[in-house]
């Protein structure tokens, strides 16, 4: 069974994904989306290093320290134990958020003498490059990179330029800086940025809302979502990494290190359930600058400074093991992605009707409503790649169709919010219009509907008629539906997949996680709780060790797919805050 052994810590500037040797498989800087300084994640050769790793064998066990983002991996050789806490800095100074482009290392003596090594060799261009190296009075300078780069510690740089092994007898200290380098004293500033990160992030928890039930993994995903977040712009990436294959050998290898506006819905609803606006406002911003900026149509995806054109390269390393191509850059940003129009103004319905946020800031999108609400009328009928971003098919898919009469609604909503009859006059019109086309989707012999008019293809993004109110729970219509859809599209496991018919790359092999907890969340919907809460129970070892959940999952449980990925982390929290409301209920057995 393959796992991603890995954890990952970051501070909403950048992303370290360590692996259980304490070697950084993958760190991208100065950005998410930035050329990588240790990768080999995808190519063991061209990719550098940067571990700390004992002689002989040992074994080793990873852990966060309870609710952060300060990693751990203990080791035990032969010589004695160690532990290694990798700890992205970010804690509140001066009025703002302390988060430099450091990557913090303390390797901690446990128990006798344990003799270990550290390697840091980073790279440039995609592991074209290798720096030069200067030894400094306590650093090591690496050179030809575009800002300074370099490696802060008190062992011994010789020791670790030759690679050579010493002798743990105390507590020893890496600092790695990208841009500004560390001139305070580094033992005394390295511990105080530990425990001040540790208190930010075990105080950001404990402002977290959290249900009775399923609060360790609410926790993981919360803290793991954090992290996608780029503050600087408010943007939310799909995932750290790219080229991670859907399943081994099928060519699906994506760069998810962008903003897709399909999951802003989804996200926003997930910080709002676990009563976090800070986040959910800069997300707001950095949607609203780019929909100010956009004269034409709204693209699938951004990257997080807003950039529109994301040109899909391949480069030459060797992928993940062994999958190819690597790719930088996605070209589902010049797709027909209709439904992008009714998820921002579901996104934005919370700034005018939640009373929690700030109500002034509702006037700066007004303007924007109607422009939305244009923007679906002119594309109801115009065919799209769908949700699923198929590269050589276009068609009018009912998932698409569900977010032009979610957006209607929401546009509803907002005009009586603001008065304006001409607004809601208009979103009746084109609620009524959305509602005749996802009935087109309708089978009445199968009794389902599916994937887009005229399509025979069952869609797990179906799902969404449910848990959006669309169908009416009540129903048997919307029973028959979902049973349909656990038939076809469901798993002997519980998992689900996003459709079984073949597509660009052949037939789908893994399924995709999200839409299992979209299948937890129908089935709180239409009343079977216990049948979500064993569904869900199910799904939860399909995480790694640390809780961390991938894109895709084998039918033998392997996790594949971009890692992690925060639609799934999403998917969870969104779930689990369904069964818990439906729990709460006076009525419920």
């Amino acid at each position: 069974m393959h796992k991603y052994n890995m954890g990952i810590v970051g501070n909403c500037s950048y992303m370290a994904y360590i692996d259980t040797a304490a070697n950084v498989k993958w760190m991208c800087m100065p950005r998410f989306d930035s050329d990588f300084v240790f990768g080999s994640l995808l190519d063991a050769r061209k990719g550098g290093e940067f571990s700390v790793t004992p002689e002989g064998n040992y074994q080793s066990k990873q852990y966060y320290i309870a609710n952060t983002n300060v990693l751990c991996t203990e080791f035990e050789c032969a010589g004695g134990r160690f532990r290694v806490l990798d700890c992205a800095p970010r804690f509140s100074q001066f009025d703002r958020y302390f988060k430099p482009l450091m990557l913090v290392r303390k390797i901690e003596l446990l128990e006798g003498n344990p003799q270990l090594r550290v390697r840091c060799n980073p790279v440039i261009n995609y592991g074209k490059d290798r720096p030069d190296v200067v030894i400094g009075s306590n650093h090591l300078r690496y050179l030809n990179f575009s800002m300074q780069v370099r490696l802060t510690t008190d062992i011994s740089l010789s020791g670790i330029l030759e690679d050579q092994p010493f002798v743990l007898d105390q507590n020893r200290y890496l600092v790695f800086t990208y841009g500004e380098p560390l001139e305070a004293p580094l033992k005394a500033t390295a511990e105080d940025f530990i425990n001040k990160t540790v208190r930010y992030w075990q105080g950001w928890i404990k402002s977290t809302y959290l249900p009775d039930i399923y609060q360790e993994h609410i926790i993981r995903s919360a803290l793991i979502l954090k992290l996608h977040q780029y503050e600087d712009t408010g943007g939310i990436i799909a995932s750290g990494t790219t080229s991670l294959p859907e399943h081994h050998g099928s060519a699906r290898t994506w760069d998810y290190r962008y903003c897709w506006f399909r999951d802003a819905y989804y996200t926003l609803k997930a910080f709002n359930e676990i009563g976090h606006f800070d986040e959910l406002e800069r997300y707001f911003e950095y949607i609203q600058n780019i929909l100010v900026q956009e004269k034409d149509r709204i693209q699938p995806l951004y990257s997080i400074t807003g950039r529109k054109d994301l040109e899909e390269k391949i480069i030459e390393l060797e992928g993940y093991q062994g999958n190819q191509p690597v790719r930088i850059g996605n070209n589902a940003c010049a797709q027909i992605q209709n439904d992008v129009y009714g998820q921002v103004l579901v996104s934005l319905l919370p700034l005018f009707v939640d009373q929690r946020l700030s109500i002034t800031k509702s006037h700066s999108y007004s303007a924007l409503i109607g422009r939305l609400l244009t923007a679906i009328e002119q594309t109801m009928d115009e065919p799209d790649a769908g949700l699923w971003e198929f590269r050589n098919v276009k068609q009018l898919h009912c998932y698409t169709m569900l977010f032009h009469w979610a957006g209607s609604r929401a546009a509803l909503k907002i005009g009586r919010f603001m008065n304006n009859t001409d607004l809601c006059a208009r979103a009746l019109k084109i609620e009524s219009m959305a509602i005749e086309r996802i009935e087109r989707c309708y089978d009445l012999h199968r009794q389902v509907y599916t994937q887009a008019v005229g399509s025979p293809h069952y869609d797990a993004s179906t799902l969404k008629l449910i848990t959006m109110n669309y169908l009416d729970p009540r129903l048997t219509k919307t029973h028959e539906h979902l049973k349909q859809l656990e038939a076809k599209l469901k798993t002997e496991q519980g998992l689900f997949y996003r459709y079984v018919h073949p597509d660009d790359f052949g037939q789908p092999e893994a399924t995709f996680l999200v839409c299992a907890f979209w299948y937890v969340d129908a089935l709180a919907c239409v009343g079977r709780v216990d049948d979500a809460i064993r569904t869900l129970n199910g799904i939860l070892p399909y995480a790694n060790h640390l809780g961390i959940f991938s894109e895709d999952v084998g039918l033998d449980g392997s996790q594949w797919g971009n890692f992690p990925q925060t639609y799934s982390h999403v998917g969870l929290i969104n779930a689990a805050f369904r069964i818990s409301r439906k729990l709460d209920q006076p009525n419920f057995k």
